[in-house]
């Protein structure tokens, strides 16, 4: 499966370097993409009484007047609708005068039911709002509940950040060429380009492999080979020992969901460290869960000193305020001790990101420091906002570019939560999620979440690989379950999920 995704200006660097490179030209990749789309109206809207072919003055243009050309002499019924003339001596010109269906303007532009539209207006470089008779097309096409098949992305959608400038329209599929692009993935683009379809044009993978592509598609193959595989001699310390820290007597249940969670993804050993006050009640509901009472700073710092725990999780139930802050600085600044003993990072969850809301330096400043263990946070939206507020108020940013961001800041990797979650490293690495499901919008799911990245890590997966696993699995799990999905029941869904990957470099799941 081809992970990559490529920004507007990757894509055209590759059309750049294929032609350098052949054995197509400029107009012979777009004969190839136009073709590639008149072979999918073909296939999918057979009984269409007419074909609406909509083109702009760009690229994206020149693929609809290849596909228009195809679809006539195909014996199809095409009429084309124009917004304006190809500059001369582009390919899109030649696209254009090798047609021979009559353009009319765009402005005149009308459609009844039964009928199919190609969007071919304006590609993935869409940078502007659509207007005039493009925004009046979207309108009508939107009113009248017609299909269409979007050239490269809907007509309005930024292939940059998936946002939607003005008005767009929503695909009935979409077809793009040589790699997926961000805005295919980023909300609310997603939703809009329907079923999406990546077609080969000729461009090689050498040529997308030149471009040292720094963002992915989140899929197993994507970091299967980091994803950890018991020795038939391991125990359960070198399967690793994730302490999860619990709050007080009304607040712990997120912390065994966590727990359970580590358990599920394969952690030898979890134990839950527990408030005296909250031991009795956390007893009640462990039985392979360990236990231990850690206070304050002084007692974890015992447990720390034991050097047995390989990754951590705190903030699960566990109070906003000083105490949260104090034992997540405590934890990073043991960093080289913890890393003689084997500890690999910890997961900075709910109220342990919230609780450095009016200090987020203090936080970046202990995990900056080389001998730290890696930091992993999990904001959702409202979480994001209180620790990167400046980052999160650019609204020049797309999600990715703010996960982007803020993982450098933080000298983190960040998981920003959502239904287009985005799991981004400070080297520059990022991968979007297009795996989640709606059932997992339930309190707690995120405390599984956690659970599970902790798990990995403290088996020794990599951070950003044992996050964007994580992020993958918890989704999968939450697929799988379907309706009725509450938390409690994620941690038992995730064995079926990991034992499907046994054996295999890649497993596909729910796909847009």
């Amino acid at each position: 499966m081809n992970l990559e995704l490529l920004t507007p200006a990757e894509m055209a660097e590759a059309d750049r370097l294929a032609i350098a490179t052949g054995p197509f030209d400029g107009i012979g990749l777009m004969r190839n993409a136009g073709g590639a789309v008149a072979a999918v109206a073909l296939e999918r809207f057979p009984d269409a009484k007419r074909v609406h072919v909509l083109a702009g003055p760009g690229n994206n243009g020149g693929d609809g007047y290849v596909a228009a050309k195809i679809l006539h002499e195909s014996g199809i019924a095409v009429s084309l609708w124009a917004s304006g003339a190809p500059r001369d001596g582009t390919d899109a010109a030649i696209a254009a005068a090798e047609c021979p269906v009559p353009e009319r303007p765009l402005a005149d532009f009308d459609a009844e039911a039964g009928e199919l539209i190609i969007d071919a207006l304006y590609g993935a470089g869409l940078s502007k709002p659509l207007v005039d008779a493009a925004a009046r097309a979207v309108a009508l096409v939107a009113t009248k509940r017609l299909p269409v098949i979007a050239v490269d992305l809907p007509s309005g959608v930024s292939g940059e950040s998936g946002k939607v400038l003005g008005d767009a329209f929503r695909a009935t599929l979409t077809v793009t060429f040589a790699r997926k692009k961000p805005g295919h993935l980023l909300m609310p683009g997603r939703e809009l380009c329907g079923e999406l379809i990546v077609a080969d044009i000729g461009i090689s993978p050498d040529v997308i492999e030149s471009l040292a592509v720094i963002t992915s598609e989140n899929q197993p193959s994507l970091w299967r080979r980091a994803f950890p595989s018991p020795a038939v001699d391991t125990h359960k310390y070198r399967r690793g020992h994730v302490g999860i820290f619990s709050g007080g007597p009304t607040s712990t249940g997120a912390a065994r969901l966590s727990a359970l969670a580590a358990a599920r993804a394969g952690a030898g050993a979890v134990t839950v460290f527990s408030p005296g006050n909250a031991l009795a009640v956390n007893a009640m509901h462990l039985t392979s869960i360990m236990l231990r009472k850690v206070d304050d700073v002084a007692e974890l710092a015992a447990v720390l000193g034991e050097g047995r725990s390989s990754a951590f999780v705190l903030g699960p139930g566990f109070g906003v305020g000083e105490k949260a802050r104090d034992f997540a600085l405590a934890i990073l600044a043991a960093g080289g001790r913890l890393a003689e003993a084997g500890a690999k990072g910890i997961v900075l969850d709910a109220d342990g990101i919230t609780a450095f809301r009016d200090a987020p330096q203090w936080l970046f400043e202990a995990a900056a420091r080389p001998e730290a263990p890696a930091l992993v946070l999990t904001p959702h939206e409202g979480e994001f906002a209180r620790l990167f507020s400046d980052i999160a108020g650019n609204d020049d940013l797309s999600k990715l570019g703010k996960a982007r961001a803020a993982a450098a800041a933080a000298h983190a990797v960040v998981i920003y939560k959502g239904a287009d979650t985005v799991i981004a490293a400070p080297d520059g690495r990022a991968a979007i999620n297009a795996n989640g499901a709606p059932w997992l919008a339930t309190a707690g799911s995120g405390d599984v979440l956690a659970g599970i990245v902790a798990g990995l890590i403290a088996q020794r997966m990599p951070a950003f690989e044992a996050a964007c696993a994580g992020v993958w699995l918890h989704a999968e799990a939450g697929s799988r379950f379907g309706l009725g999905l509450i938390a409690e029941d994620l941690p038992a869904a995730l064995p079926p999920v990991i034992k499907s990957l046994s054996g295999q470099d890649s497993v596909s799941g729910s796909q847009h």
